[in-house]
């Protein structure tokens, strides 16, 4: 996953490690799927249909790359079109930290989208 760091992170590291504002990091973030997504412009979020985002560990970054630490599982009551991943600091609502777009893949209320640990990779170069 090649990553792109969302407006509110840029602004908040920028202003942290140049004009020393406080950032507070999340204690825990979450995985989303989106079912529109554009970087910069259109990002929707999927809704409803036992969709929900997902708790999401990672590994301590090295060289500037960190990985999911463990797999992360969506399920669905009906299908749901996910074509991108975001990465936010709530479970609902909450800020954007980074997203990606991905291969378009639909979940069925027979099945479930798995991210095993270490498929899904952040990096800041």
């Amino acid at each position: 996953m090649s990553t792109a760091m969302s407006d509110y992170l840029e602004t908040a590291l920028l202003n942290a490690t140049l004009r020393n504002t406080s950032y507070t990091s999340p204690a825990t973030v979450y995985l989303a799927l989106f079912s529109a997504y554009t970087e910069g412009g259109t990002i929707t979020e999927i809704s409803g249909n036992g969709y929900a985002r997902q708790t999401a560990s990672w590994d301590a970054p090295s060289g500037g790359i960190t990985t999911n630490s463990a797999a992360i599982t969506f399920t669905a009551t009906s299908d749901y079109n996910a074509v991108a991943v975001g990465i936010y600091d709530a479970s609902t609502g909450g800020n954007l930290l980074y997203a990606t777009g991905m291969i378009p893949f639909t979940v069925t209320s027979s099945e479930s989208l798995v991210f095993a640990a270490g498929q899904l990779t952040v990096t800041l170069t």
